[in-house]
């Protein structure tokens, strides 16, 4: 199926030469083309341009089957890349809602056997079947509302059979969805009751039992580890690292969320792919995180959800790093996948730019999963993974209206999968 989007307002995020991401001041800069055009053949960006251009003249000779979408006051723009998630859990916890509305911290909450160790409890007793059932109607949400592309932890079975289970659930999504997933292996999420008072066991087992059992079946492209005060200590973290690293999965890291734990120089130094959350970071961790590679991934629907203090975004981005963005979409502390609610807080609480939201929610969260050559951008021979908008002013008006619903339609791979135009695509 090729698709023409014609009188486009504004394309937005365009690339001629493809950037694996963009750092510092270049996150405020966009390259965008007003009075567009899009043209997009099978699952691929083909071609792009101004209506003026004669380009898309010889489109419209050559390609008679073309499906034609006028967008006269529309911006079109990448799918989001959400890159930091945990939306394979069974039931929700919003009994612990209310017990954060009456003060309990996260971590009293934790104490109390809620928090992880609660969803890990129910995912056991969920079956496979159920629990795929329950992950797939969060990921038809997640696509209506924009997101392209997404990574999805285990981490709340905690023990092999569960986190196993939660892996299968992920590639049954890879294969039954248009949706790009990446998996990640998070056994390393939290200590279950029988090894709080023994921790390092509980390694022992992520280590020897889990991380085995996990690549045999091929089941994760990464290797996670919750790298915080109370949870995983930096030996602890590193140990497991290393032993995913030997199985062939790429670290990323849940750093720095509850104080400063040495999470981020540990992620550096075992090369991570990127390092999340990050509320807690200074001049050490900037200038560690400087020219490493590593993206920064930040999450501030956590923060918003838990009342946390949110990461400094502005001083991370004056110091030239880049940031990411990413929803946190979980049952705990960020019940929620929408990205471009993730882009308001990026501009309203981490004092970001709308066009610095933009980029992270896009490029540089493809780069946080390894995706940023096939995602991320409207670049020809990218994927053909866009969103277009309702009637909008411009680009601010995105993160603005943070409560309005402003797409209009979704396509993912060069197919339609959310539009009020879907049934009139499908009878052509």
């Amino acid at each position: 199926m090729s698709i023409l989007i014609t009188d486009i307002k504004s394309l937005l995020l365009t690339e001629t030469e493809p950037q694996a991401y963009v750092s510092g001041e270049k996150m405020s800069q966009l390259q965008s083309i007003d009075n567009a055009w899009l043209y997009l053949n099978g699952d691929k960006i083909v071609d792009f341009g101004r209506m003026d251009d004669p380009g898309i003249i010889s489109i419209r000779k050559s390609d008679k089957k073309v499906h034609e979408i006028p967008s006269g006051g529309k911006l079109v723009l990448p799918a989001f890349c959400d890159s930091h998630t945990h939306l394979v859990y069974a039931g929700s916890r919003e009994r612990e809602y209310t017990d954060k509305i009456r003060g309990l911290s996260y971590e009293e909450i934790a104490r109390r056997g809620g928090g992880i160790l609660n969803s890990a409890a129910l995912l056991r007793e969920t079956s496979e079947d159920e629990l795929y059932g329950q992950s797939l109607t969060r990921i038809q949400e997640i696509m209506s509302m924009g997101t392209g592309a997404v990574e999805i932890k285990s981490g709340y079975g905690l023990d092999t059979e569960a986190e196993l289970k939660m892996l299968r659930v992920v590639r049954r999504l890879k294969e039954n969805t248009n949706l790009e997933i990446r998996s990640t292996f998070l056994g390393a999420h939290s200590f279950p009751h029988e090894y709080r008072q023994d921790p390092d066991r509980y390694v022992d087992v992520v280590v020897k039992e889990m991380i085995p059992a996990v690549a045999g079946d091929g089941l994760a492209d990464f290797i996670d580890v919750f790298c915080d005060r109370g949870f995983f200590t930096v030996p602890q973290t590193e140990r497991i690292l290393e032993a995913g690293i030997k199985h062939g999965m790429k670290p990323k890291i849940h750093a720095n969320e509850l104080d400063y734990s040495g999470g981020i120089q540990a992620g550096v130094k075992y090369g991570a792919l990127s390092v999340d959350h990050l509320e807690f970071t200074g001049e050490e961790e900037i200038q560690c995180l400087k020219d490493s590679g590593t993206m920064p991934t930040l999450l501030p629907g956590a923060s918003f959800f838990l009342g946390l203090k949110y990461a400094p975004a502005r001083t991370m981005i004056e110091a030239g790093l880049p940031i990411a963005l990413a929803s946190d979409f979980n049952p705990g502390s960020s019940p929620s996948g929408d990205m471009k609610f993730i882009m308001s807080l990026g501009c309203i609480q981490l004092r970001m730019l709308p066009v610095e939201a933009l980029h992270g929610v896009t490029l540089n969260s493809a780069y946080a999963m390894g995706i940023q050559d096939t995602h991320g951008s409207i670049c020809r021979g990218k994927k053909a993974s866009v969103i277009i908008t309702k009637p909008v002013p411009n680009l601010d008006y995105l993160p603005y209206a943070y409560g309005s619903d402003l797409i209009d339609t979704v396509i993912l791979n060069g197919r339609v999968e959310f539009s009020n135009i879907k049934n009139e695509l499908e009878s052509d």
